[in-house]
């Protein structure tokens, strides 16, 4: 079926631009103009923003393992009620997916459970412990289309230089944590006054730098492709930049948590703001905002990771990280464009083109031949966020209760739609 979505502000980041205009879709892809409309269903968009779906890197799904905590099926009807399109699932799930075996089990349920399109990550070393890299060969043969460890840092210098080689001689990207796994140890807060006051434990932002330094170097020795899951503090942009300009084939990557909350909000111990890495300060998160919008880090995710009730409801030492994102990346971004920090052509480079880029996807773009997979949003909608209406399994959002603009009406998957408000 043909669709003509009409009296749309069309968001293209590979142009960089926004413009009223019409969009046809036929077939699965989006049409030149000039195209014949005359068959094609009217989708008058009112205005309304119209951009290519968000192509999510990091999402976690908890199959196999922890399927109370979310499910393909849950997650995918998440993302599509978020705008994203494309989720690129994490590994750390039990067991990890570390086989072709496994990765051919999540492959099967996504495709069956999911309205969104569905890609897997697979584990760089066997159970992610750090000591055996997997067989990334066979893991790629098999459809996985990047390799991490997630947050267990391969400790081992050798064990992840050979991993980098390895996945080097095959074309394959390595996604890494950078973490210095001694100083983050136990730490659930980032140093500083706050965290004193507070008594919890804390780690330095330089645990991040000193980590970037080394995985920079092993990049440097192999020239393996590289992709940094998260860069949260200012202490670590001189070293991305210095990669960037010494032609190194690596890119970053920050999650939406560390662009629109800092260290404060964890306030009075609220486990729902526990997240990894721990929130930064103010300062931080600004120069993550400005090195989003100078491209400098090139991916926006939501680095989804949802937890059960049972899992926050603890002292916050001991509670699980992580926060769920799917529904809320949209609107919470949307916050930097509202501020003046960004705009929408930048925003969704960082969104939906560079992840696509880096992944070697044909989505992320409004050009001819690009797959329709399309979000339409009201980019000033008012909303109060009810953590219970989310269609995630978990309900832990840092956004419970508060006030945000950009609400989606519709998303569409290869022309189909698969969300409507």
């Amino acid at each position: 079926m043909s669709l003509l979505f009409t009296n749309a502000r069309l968001i293209d980041p590979e142009r960089g631009e926004l413009r009223e205009g019409d969009l046809l879709v036929s077939g699965g892809v989006i049409q030149p103009d000039g195209t014949d409309r005359k068959a094609a269903a009217v989708i008058n968009c009112a205005g309304m923003c119209l951009a290519p779906g968000i192509v999510d890197i990091g999402v976690k799904v908890s199959e196999p393992g922890e399927r109370h905590k979310e499910s393909f099926r849950s997650a995918g009807r998440a993302a599509a009620a978020g705008g994203i399109t494309t989720m690129v699932t994490r590994p750390d799930t039990d067991p990890p997916i570390d086989t072709p075996e496994v990765l051919e089990f999540v492959t099967r349920r996504a495709r069956a459970d999911s309205p969104v399109r569905v890609l897997h990550m697979a584990a760089l070393t066997k159970g992610r412990a750090g000591r055996e890299m997997t067989e990334i060969g066979f893991l790629r043969d098999a459809g996985a289309v990047a390799f991490t460890d997630c947050d267990r840092v391969v400790e081992d210098t050798k064990v992840f230089a050979r991993a980098l080689t390895y996945a080097r001689s095959l074309g394959a990207l390595v996604i890494a944590h950078p973490q210095d796994p001694g100083l983050s140890r136990g730490a659930c807060t980032t140093s500083g006054k706050f965290a004193s006051l507070r008594g919890l434990p804390a780690v330095t932002p330089m645990a991040e730098r000193m980590a970037l330094d080394r995985d920079m170097a092993l990049v440097e020795m192999t020239g393996a492709r590289y992709h940094a899951d998260q860069i949260t503090t200012a202490r670590s942009l001189p070293a991305l930049e210095r990669a960037k300009r010494n032609g190194l084939d690596v890119t970053a990557g920050v999650g939406i948590h560390h662009l629109t909350l800092n260290e404060l909000d964890v306030g009075d111990y609220r486990t729902f703001f526990k997240i990894k890495p721990p929130l930064r300060s103010e300062d931080d998160r600004k120069a993550m905002v400005a090195a989003l919008a100078s491209g400098l880090i090139d991916v926006l995710c939501s680095m989804h990771t949802p937890q059960d009730e049972e899992s926050k409801r603890l002292p916050f030492e001991e509670a699980a990280s992580g926060a769920v994102g799917l529904q809320t990346l949209l609107p919470a971004a949307m916050r930097l464009v509202h501020s003046g920090d960004i705009d929408l052509p930048t925003l969704w480079r960082a969104l939906s083109l560079n992840p696509a880029r880096r992944l070697g996807l044909p989505a992320g773009r409004l050009s001819p031949g690009a797959p329709a997979d399309l979000v339409l949003f009201d980019p000033d909608a008012p909303f109060l966020l009810d953590r219970f209406t989310l269609a995630s399994k978990s309900k832990n959002t840092p956004f419970d209760g508060q006030r945000m603009e950009g609400q989606v009406t519709g998303t569409w998957v290869a022309g189909e739609r698969v969300f409507t408000r």
